[in-house]
């Protein structure tokens, strides 16, 4: 038997080298070396991957094209190559064979070149019909759409109404140069109020002299609300004083006033204004936002009336949410009703959340994580790593294409059935892909197999810095936890690395302040550097905060100037209700996240040191 496994590894071995050889034979257009190779490879588990390669270089080669389309339908290179395919149709004008094999897309490149390939081929009204949604959007489209765009701008289908629309919708996302290209295309009466309309998009301050706009005629009621939409961006309590001294004296649709009125009570409540309340509660109509938000603002004003009114307000569903029933319980607790807080923190405490640890912290009884395993057996792995789309993934990550082994998992992954789903999981953590384990148990909404959700992996440079800096492990491993998921080489979208995710600039910042010599912005991949990095700037922001750990967490996402402003100006806060009522939902999210986690990793740890309590220290005024 190992003899038959040596073989096979073997085998698998020379196919790899085989199959980087074929790729730079299409790197370097030598197409019968590669075809030769490729021959040898169809068994191989990349062979349809590598085929596509090939296949994207040749796109005039329609008949192969369709084979491979119809052939590996079920992969995710069917999908890509045919995209590609259908542009090149496009480009060669061949409309039948484009309509043909067009596909539903939310692409508007391939929606253009689809119905432009329909108008071509006689269905004129069809087409444009269709190209009037593709127009009035806010943003530029593809210019594979103009050929099709000065066919409706010519046309009978082409309105007024459009223009407006998509006037209104460009400058709504300060596309100033679309919004000047589409008054160009005005009458002459409508290019003067358009023209008005941008002078007042680029200083919106104009409206507060209180100034009749006549000269915006129907369209003035529309630009004064644009003018205070704008203004409420930088600052909602000026904006709000204008646009109530000021909206009586416009007809303003009734829809846009509304925005506004829900605009400017939020932008309110997340400046934390005293008058949010009154300005939320005034509102002829709410939705999930507006409603917790109002719960919040009164919970910052620690105005319980107001909490136990906002609490009423909620649907039938919201009232079930698990951070309403804490809020739920905390009124009762304040209006002295204890039993009615006790019995329903007791139900709370059973669940395995940041609210169900806090309603246990007000029981005084200890946190339950309730671990029970996902219950897949080995031979269940097994079967799943065998199929094809997954063992395509497994190569990826033996060659070292780590992009492209996460797309073609996530591909594969969402064709799985609910039970094949947590096979996955299984399998993820087999390979120590910690992350994609972490995600992928998530997206069966399977949530009690600790050891699966909270790995404890790079203990080493955790225990050594956490020691280094007196910190307990847990609270590190929550903070890596809820930053990358234990992946290695993490970047975010704005340029945050490695396992606790730090920023190239903090990362100098901390070099020059350990007196180190700066390496290089990869060296923040390494476990090593960026666990020693994280911990001591997790350890300055503590001390900053005297301790603090949910302003440290806060400061740690979104940086110690914002938390301090957020800080309480008068009178100390709850702990609880600071953190709920963090005006950014990321870092509202994210702090709660960070010491749920660092709980359940104190279990995890088999320790006993971090509790709750030491989470729940009031928040002092800054």
């Amino acid at each position: 038997m190992e003899g038959i496994t040596l073989a096979s590894a073997a085998s698998l071995s020379e196919s790899r080298e085989k199959f980087l050889q074929a790729e730079k034979y299409i790197r370097l257009h030598k197409n019968s070396e590669y075809q030769q190779l490729a021959e040898q490879l169809r068994d191989y588990p990349l062979y349809p991957y590598l085929r596509y390669q090939w296949l994207k270089t040749h796109l005039d080669h329609n008949e192969e094209i369709e084979s491979f389309i119809l052939k590996y339908r079920t992969t995710r290179y069917a999908g890509l190559l045919q995209n590609r395919w259908l542009r090149q149709l496009a480009k060669n004008k061949n409309w039948k064979a484009l309509i043909k094999h067009y596909r539903s897309s939310s692409s508007a490149e391939l929606q253009c070149d689809y119905h432009w390939a329909k108008y071509n081929a006689g269905q004129k009204t069809t087409a444009l019909k269709a190209a009037r949604k593709l127009w009035v959007v806010g943003h530029s489209q593809p210019s594979n759409c103009d050929s099709l765009f000065n066919r409706l701008i010519k046309s009978k289908y082409f309105t007024r109404d459009m223009l407006w629309q998509r006037f209104q919708a460009a400058l709504g996302n300060d596309k100033v140069q679309l919004a000047s290209y589409i008054e160009s295309l005005m009458s002459t009466k409508d290019r003067d109020v358009a023209e008005l309309w941008l002078k007042v998009h680029r200083n919106p301050q104009l409206v507060s002299n209180g100034t009749n706009w006549s000269q915006g005629g129907s369209q003035a009621g529309l630009i004064f609300a644009h003018a205070v939409d704008r203004i409420a961006r930088g600052n909602s309590a000026t904006a709000a004083e204008i646009w109530d001294r000021y909206k009586d004296q416009y007809i303003i649709p009734q829809h846009r006033a509304e925005q506004i009125e829900r605009r400017l009570a939020l932008g309110l409540a997340f400046r934390r204004d005293k008058q949010a309340y009154a300005r939320l509660d005034k509102l002829n109509k709410s939705d999930k936002e507006v409603r917790e938000w109002q719960i919040r603002t009164a919970l910052r004003e620690q105005n319980w009336q107001h909490v136990e009114k906002s609490l009423k307000k909620l649907n039938e569903q919201e009232k079930r949410d698990i951070p309403w029933r804490y809020w739920l319980a905390r009124s009762y607790e304040e209006f002295g009703n204890q039993e009615q807080a006790n019995k329903l923190f007791t139900q709370l405490s059973e669940d395995r959340s940041f609210y169900g640890f806090l309603s246990a912290y007000k029981l005084d009884h200890k946190i339950q994580i309730n671990h029970r395993p996902v219950p897949i057996s080995a031979e269940e792995i097994d079967k799943l790593e065998q199929r094809d789309d997954f063992r395509m993934v497994a190569e990826f990550r033996a060659i070292g294409r780590n992009e492209e082994a996460k797309r073609q998992w996530w591909y594969a992954v969402s064709r799985l059935e609910t039970n094949d789903i947590l096979v996955a999981a299984k399998l993820a953590e087999k390979w120590q892909w910690n992350q994609e384990a972490i995600f992928t148990i998530a997206r069966a909404k399977y949530w009690d197999d600790m050891s699966l959700r909270f790995p404890i992996k790079y203990s080493d440079q955790v225990k050594l810095n956490a020691e280094r800096q007196e910190l307990d492990p847990a609270i590190v491993f929550g903070l890596i936890r809820r930053e990358s998921a234990f992946k290695q080489d993490a970047r975010s979208p704005v340029g945050a690395r490695g396992l606790m995710q730090i920023m190239p600039k903090t990362g100098r910042q901390i070099a020059r302040e350990l007196k180190e010599k700066w390496r290089s912005v990869r060296s923040l991949y390494d476990p090593d550097v960026n666990v020693k990095y994280g911990t001591f700037y997790y350890k300055k922001l503590l001390e900053q905060f005297d301790g603090n750990y949910a302003l440290a967490a806060a400061a740690y996402n979104a940086g110690p100037h914002r938390v301090k402003r957020w800080l309480p100006e008068d009178r100390a806060i709850a702990a609880d209700i600071w953190i709920e009522t963090i005006p950014f939902r990321e870092t509202r999210a994210y702090v709660s996240a960070v010491l749920t986690y660092a709980l359940i990793y104190q279990q995890r740890l088999q320790r006993n040191v971090l509790k709750i309590k030491d989470f729940m220290r009031d928040i002092l005024p800054g």
